[in-house]
């Protein structure tokens, strides 16, 4: 060790400060590294190019209800009823995903008020094991449309997913069809039922409850489709469009409503829950 060094070393003030962890993030559109107390301030949306980051449903939920919000319990289900394994087993697999994640799976629903109008929110949270469409999730959005039907009130759902959970086979995809059927009681019943495309919204979630709404939204720059665009190209042996896929260009071909921005999106719920939602429920 050199004499400079342990002068250095030596002397208080130029001693290492600690600095957090998780004090800048990366901007996953610009690369541009941000200030994380700036960042989610701004609803986690990038503020030099608006990208709009991916959030858990926690954070989602207080950004579109009320405070007093209360979440609905969540669904007891089998677990592991197939004994997959591939790498790892598949009960490994949710105890890895639940201990990173304070819900037990990836739908989170909750009953609140958006600006004063009753709704029932649910939430998709892609953090989970990529928000994939198990059974559980397909029981949590069921409660969810139960609960609004109960409340005589709007139901939104947010969702971000990779499709359906593989390790669930066969027992996962009987959750479209299940869930389809709550969206025709929904409507059988007058109640609003809304979608948020958030990134990335694909594969059985895309087929099924994600493009059944009354009303779909998309966040900018979500990737909504259900085949991949690798998947596409091959198939077809076409190039695909600049964009393709994304929000701004499935908004712009007519699969998709509005393109609303994360700022914007809790007072757009509450004007489209105003205007569809029963008097009794607005």
């Amino acid at each position: 060790m050199s004499w400079l060094t342990r002068v250095r070393n030596s002397l208080p003030f130029m001693q290492k400060r600690e600095t957090p962890d998780n004090l800048w993030v990366k901007c996953p559109g610009c690369s541009e590294m941000l200030f994380t107390r700036e960042y989610e301030e701004n609803l986690n949306v990038c503020p030099r190019c608006e990208h709009h980051g991916r959030i858990g449903a926690d954070v989602r939920l207080e950004q579109i209800l009320d405070p007093g919000y209360r979440l609905l319990a969540a669904p007891e289900v089998r677990e592991d009823p197939l004994k997959f394994r591939d790498s790892k087993r598949y009960t490994d697999r949710l105890k890895a995903a639940r201990a990173s994640n304070p819900h037990n799976d990836a739908f989170t629903a909750a009953v609140g008020t958006i600006e004063g109008k009753k709704a029932v929110v649910g939430v998709q949270d892609f953090t989970f094991m990529g928000g994939s469409m198990g059974m559980a999730v397909g029981e949590a959005f069921c409660d969810g449309a139960q609960r609004a039907l109960d409340e005589k009130c709007g139901y939104i759902v947010v969702t971000a997913a990779g499709g359906a959970r593989m390790q669930e086979g066969i027992l996962s995809l009987m959750q479209m069809p299940r869930a389809t059927v709550m969206t025709r009681r929904l409507r059988e019943a007058g109640l609003p039922y809304i979608v948020v495309l958030a990134d990335p919204t694909t594969g059985g979630v895309t087929a099924s409850y994600a493009m059944l709404g009354d009303v779909h939204i998309a966040e900018p720059g979500a990737l909504i489709g259900f085949a991949g665009q690798r998947v596409i190209q091959e198939t077809i042996r076409e190039k695909l469009p600049e964009g393709f896929q994304r929000a701004e260009y499935l908004h712009e071909h007519g699969m998709v409503d509005m393109v609303v921005k994360r700022s914007d999106l809790r007072p757009t719920l509450a004007n489209l829950l105003g205007y569809l939602a029963p008097a009794e429920a607005a």
